[in-house]
C-alpha cells in the first residue's frame, strides 16, 4: 500500500484495501477488507467503510457515517454528518441473509445527502441530486432533484452547484 494518502493513527485499515492519492482518513475510522476509496477523498471522524464498498474520487464523508456493503458512491458525492445507509430491508439478527443478499444502493456523481438523512437500500440517488437533512429516501431520486421529508418527495430542481433553480 503506497503512503500518498493520510490515515490518522487511531484508525484501522484492513488488508486488501485500495486508497487513492491525496485521500485523508481522520480519527477512529475503520476501512474494511476489499474496500476501494478513490483519490482526494475526506473521511471524517468515526466513519466505517464496510467490505467490498467502492467509493469514487473527491468524495466527502462527514463524521459518524457507516457506508455498508452494497453501497457504491460515485465521484464527488457528499455524505452529511450522521446520515445513514442500510443494506437489508428485513433484517433479523437470528436469521442473517449474508452479504450476497444485500440490496444495492447507488449514489451517482455529485449527489449530496444531508445530515441525519436515511437512505433505504435498493435505491439510486441520481447525478447532482440533493437529499435534505433528516429526510428518509424510500425510492429512487431523479438526477438534479432535491427531495425532502419522510418519506422524501421531490421539492425542486437543482444545478450542479446545488442552487435551487425550480420549485415544485
Amino acid at each position: 500500500m503506497s503512503k500518498d494518502f493520510f490515515v490518522h493513527e487511531s484508525s484501522y485499515v484492513d488488508d486488501n484495501v485500495t486508497i487513492g492519492k491525496g485521500t485523508k482518513i481522520w480519527h477512529f475510522c475503520h476501512i474494511q477488507s476489499e474496500a476501494s476509496i478513490g483519490e482526494n477523498c475526506s473521511l471524517g471522524q468515526n466513519v466505517n467503510v464496510s467490505n467490498n464498498v467502492k467509493i469514487g474520487n473527491g468524495v466527502k464523508i462527514q463524521n459518524n457515517v457507516a457506508v455498508y456493503e452494497g453501497v457504491e458512491l460515485e465521484d464527488y458525492v457528499f455524505c452529511g454528518p450522521s446520515m445513514v445507509f442500510t443494506n437489508d430491508l428485513t433484517p433479523r439478527s437470528q436469521y442473517p441473509k449474508g452479504h450476497e443478499n444485500y440490496k444495492k444502493t447507488l449514489v451517482k456523481k455529485g449527489a449530496t445527502i444531508g445530515a441525519n438523512a436515511t437512505v433505504v437500500c435498493g435505491n439510486t440517488i441520481g447525478e447532482y441530486a440533493m437529499v435534505a437533512a433528516g429526510s428518509v429516501v424510500t425510492k429512487d431520486v431523479p438526477p438534479y432533484t432535491i427531495v425532502k421529508g419522510i418519506p422524501a418527495v421531490p421539492y425542486g430542481k437543482v444545478d450542479e452547484q446545488g442552487n435551487i433553480v425550480e420549485r415544485f
